[in-house]
């Protein structure tokens, strides 16, 4: 049994039982699947910038564990009220730009089965400076039929040693979030 959960654990997001195939295809880390989750939601935030059919294939052993140990940067969400991960919550990562104070969106994904976006930022990509994460939590709650305060929590942190990691919990229920600094 756990064998065959741990199976599950590593299908990205997209990658349906009877196409296993398509898996490196549909990855939340593969421009094609970046690309089809940001068009499965109205309440997502920026289009893909790619026209369709001009994605590149993804590398070959390219995969969740692999982004994961490698990326300088990751969250975690988990949904309190059930006490499961919140799987297929949308989020945006951005840097505030030191010339206009504006915000940069570096990265919109989603959560996977258990409810981490690996891959955040490839590794050399982290600079010091100002993040943000931005999670569509209405865009969660509503999937899951229930009613919520936030609307979306939004995270700021610095990154002063862009050679250390970085993990970003966050732990959600429709009146309330917590974060901290995780390892």
């Amino acid at each position: 049994m756990a064998e065959q959960r741990d199976h599950w654990r590593a299908r990205p997001p997209g990658a349906g039982v009877l196409f296993p195939n398509l898996a490196p295809w549909l990855s939340a880390s593969s421009p094609l699947g970046s690309c089809l989750g940001t068009h499965r939601t109205s309440l997502c935030g920026v289009l893909c910038a790619q026209a369709p059919g001009t994605h590149p294939a993804p590398a070959l052993g390219q995969g969740a564990g692999m982004e994961r140990r490698s990326s300088p940067l990751t969250t975690h969400v988990l949904d309190t009220t059930s006490g499961l991960p919140a799987r297929g919550l949308c989020l945006r990562l951005s840097q505030l730009e030191d010339s206009d104070q504006q915000w940069t969106v570096l990265r919109e994904s989603y959560t996977d089965a258990d409810g981490r976006c690996p891959g955040l930022l490839r590794p050399g990509q982290m600079k010091p400076g100002t993040y943000k994460l931005s999670f569509d939590t209405e865009g969660y709650w509503k999937k899951m039929g229930q009613e919520s305060f936030y609307p979306y929590v939004e995270v700021v942190f610095n990154i002063t040693n862009e050679t250390q990691k970085f993990h970003v919990p966050l732990l959600l229920s429709p009146w309330s979030y917590t974060t901290y600094r995780g390892s």
